[in-house]
């Protein structure tokens, strides 16, 4: 039997009492990104519980008919009224009839853009919004918002420009021809689509700024600058010769809104370029963070940086979670964030203070030319990390001798067993956790109940390695040539006493009194004010003898374009030839955290390697991404995993209750919902992430 509304409330009471600011969540609703409105993925249904879940169905399976040889959907439906919407892998936004799967409309948003979908890229989900009659979802495709009714399908073409909104507009920046797409719905408040946006990982990536819009007419109704304009707070945590031109610090990843309190939690990927940050010296605000932002006005209200200057790619990879929780016999209203590190940090949701304390710990200092990385890490003292920190001695794969040696010979010139080991310039560095995390987009789910906190994650080290741009040097020296060569000669001795010798110049300048220099002239020396600000700043660099240790520009007519002077060679995982992972297992696991305590309840891994299975290899645990969801019928449902299959867990044990094959990887976070007295469990299998693609959406439930 359905959880009933009269059981609902009640449950509701007991879970909030003594409760002063928090407004009621309906926990049956699955309306928002993450289900409830708090972004939980809880659902107070119980009907499917531990006793009957060994009985579930197939009850209905939609069929997109679009997927590509590399697509994914990575979706997470949400339900209103009796439609379910979604997305296809090509970014069809669809409402289906919640209770047998049936299309009840579809858009195909490029015949409203024009042209085909070349690049269908990835979309996690939809908005809702209402006032009246006018009901619409709100989705992304490409750099395009827009709006459709939510009955119908159609496009409402008072909103924006005929019915679409340029994403690379009104971003408070001088160029528009950026990458700029948004794989993560936003949040709604009032009459706000609040959004982030996924953006290129160069340093030709645009500033990841939140902005909120209008949802009746598109427009922009206010931005917050995750990289700071002169004169705001955190502007002094940037390079203020490159600021101009850095970009990242974007919301990817979802954000998640305390309407009661018109606080929505925003948090923020790493500044560009991701592995070296020689144009970025600093802590460089408002990246890696978790902010707090009125909603009405976008006003920063309290922020947390997870990670200084970051040169890892250590970006936040999920929504935060809004949990309720009792410390030291007070309840607490605060919001959660888990990390790719496989730390979770909490905060009182309206101070910002942490439940448990963070130390600012010193780390391992980078030797890369022209880095400058941050002397400390906030490291929180609880909750338990939900994963090994570490890629230790230990930790290298030895399950086969031949397996074991090749893993060893990959890390003879590596770097290793310190977390905070920021790249090298000439050895290899074991990203450990790997750059998928730790915890991933797939996100938490929180269990009002019990008061506990669910997270998958990647147990999997990657490898980084640097290599040096083979055109950096070329630059500085030109610049001198063409100003300075001719009097001073191309070996800077010079012709003195006339014409003096610009070697060790370091020892009689720095940076600002030689740009002076330049600037105004002295004696027979000519001023150069002329020149541009970025050729002066080159030519000072390179006279100082910083020219391979800073900037590389790239001059292109009236602009300049920033070049790191070391690249990543390309994002790789630690394998042997056979393609297992460089690390003993688990690799994927699924952790419960106790948050009263901080403390883990139980942990076990997630998935498993057929192929070692057959050889008896048993409990590995596979790479997964999507997330989990709870249920007050004493179940975690989750996907995820690489080997296809949905399980189902006793949250109380984590012992594994139901499991069944997908037609794809559902790399994505179930849905749970009611219908006609029935509750229904929804995954989308989209496949992808080196599994065969898929257009499925899979819906379980208990025979009639």
């Amino acid at each position: 039997m359905a959880f009933t509304k009269s059981l609902f409330v009640a449950f509701c009471l007991f879970v909030l009492s003594c409760s002063q600011k928090a407004s009621e969540i309906d926990y049956t609703d699955w309306s928002h990104y993450g289900g409830p409105e708090d972004g939980s993925r809880y659902s107070a249904l119980t009907q499917i519980n531990k006793e009957n879940v060994a009985q579930l169905e197939v009850a209905w399976t939609y069929r997109t008919g679009d997927a590509t040889e590399r697509s994914q959907i990575q979706c997470q439906p949400i339900l209103v009224g009796d439609l379910l919407y979604g997305t296809t892998p090509k970014l069809n936004v669809f409402a289906l009839n919640a209770a047998t799967g049936e299309e009840v409309w579809r858009f195909d948003p490029f015949t409203l853009l024009g042209g085909e979908n070349s690049w269908a890229g990835t979309n996690r989900g939809v908005s809702y919004w209402e006032e009246g009659d006018d009901k619409r979802i709100l989705f992304t495709a490409g750099s395009w918002l827009m709006a459709v009714n939510a009955l119908t399908g159609e496009p409402i073409l008072t909103f924006g420009d005929q019915g679409k909104v340029d994403l690379r507009k009104d971003l408070d920046h001088d160029s528009e021809d950026f990458l700029i797409v948004s794989n993560s719905p936003g949040v709604v408040f009032e009459d706000k689509l609040i959004l982030g946006m996924r953006l290129s990982e160069g340093l030709d990536a645009a500033p990841g700024h939140v902005r909120a819009y209008n949802v009746k007419t598109g427009k922009r109704e206010w931005i917050f600058h995750t990289i700071p304009q002169a004169g705001e707070p955190g502007y002094e945590t940037w390079d203020p010769k490159h600021i101009r031109n850095m970009g990242g610090a974007n919301n990817w990843a979802g954000m998640t809104l305390d309407s009661g309190r018109g606080i929505v939690f925003v948090s923020t990927g790493s500044a560009t370029y991701d592995f070296w940050g020689g144009y970025r010296n600093g802590d460089n605000l408002y990246a890696n963070s978790l902010l707090a932002l009125d909603a009405r006005t976008g006003k920063r209200i309290w922020h947390f940086q997870a990670v200084h200057h970051d040169v890892w790619d250590r970006d936040f990879p999920a929504n935060p979670n809004l949990i309720r929780i009792q410390k030291d016999g007070k309840w607490i209203d605060a919001v959660a964030q888990i990390s790719k590190q496989g730390y979770t940090y909490v905060f009182d949701r309206e101070t910002g203070k942490p439940i448990w304390p963070i130390v600012e710990t010193p780390v391992t200092q980078s030797q890369m030319p022209g880095e400058l990385s941050s002397k400390t890490q906030p490291i929180p003292s609880l909750p338990e990390p939900f994963m090994n920190l570490v890629f230790a001695e230990k930790s290298i794969l030895n399950l086969k001798p031949e397996w074991e040696k090749d893993i060893r010979d990959q890390l003879s010139n590596a770097i290793f067993g310190d977390t905070w080991a920021p790249p090298h310039p000439e050895k290899s560095l074991v990203l450990f956790p790997g750059m998928d995390g730790g915890g991933e987009w797939g996100g938490a789910s929180f269990d009002p109940e019990s008061q506990t906190l669910y997270v998958n994650a990647n147990q999997i080290p990657w490898l980084i390695e640097m290599t040096p741009n083979a055109n950096f040097g070329g630059v500085g020296p030109s610049i001198y040539t063409n100003y300075c060569g001719n009097c001073h000669g191309l070996d800077r001795k010079g012709n003195p006493p006339a014409v003096p010798s610009l070697i060790g110049l370091e020892e009689k300048y720095d940076a600002n009194s030689l740009s002076l220099l330049l600037q105004k002239g002295r004696g027979a020396m000519p001023s150069f004010s002329h020149i541009s600000a970025g050729e002066r700043g080159i030519l000072v660099d390179y006279l100082l003898g910083k020219a391979d240790e800073e900037n590389k520009k790239e001059l292109e007519t009236e602009s300049s374009k920033l070049y790191p002077r070391y690249y990543m060679k390309g994002y790789k995982q630690l394998l042997t030839k056979e393609g297992i992972y460089g690390s003993n297992p688990p690799w994927g696991l699924l952790t419960a955290i106790d948050m009263k305590t901080g403390l883990k309840k139980w942990q076990i891994p997630l998935g498993s390697v057929d192929s070692l299975k057959a050889m008896g290899i048993e409990n590995t645990g596979i790479e997964n991404y999507g997330g989990p969801v709870v249920t007050a019928g004493g179940l975690l449902f989750i996907a995820a995993t690489k080997d296809e299959k949905i399980r189902a867990f006793d949250k109380e044990t984590g012992k594994l209750l139901w499991e069944a094959k997908l037609p794809a990887a559902g790399h994505a976070t179930p849905a749970v919902y009611e219908r006609n007295g029935k509750q229904y469990l929804v995954i989308a299998c989209g496949g992808g992430k080196g599994t065969k693609s898929g257009d499925a959406y899979v819906a379980f439930a208990l025979p009639d």
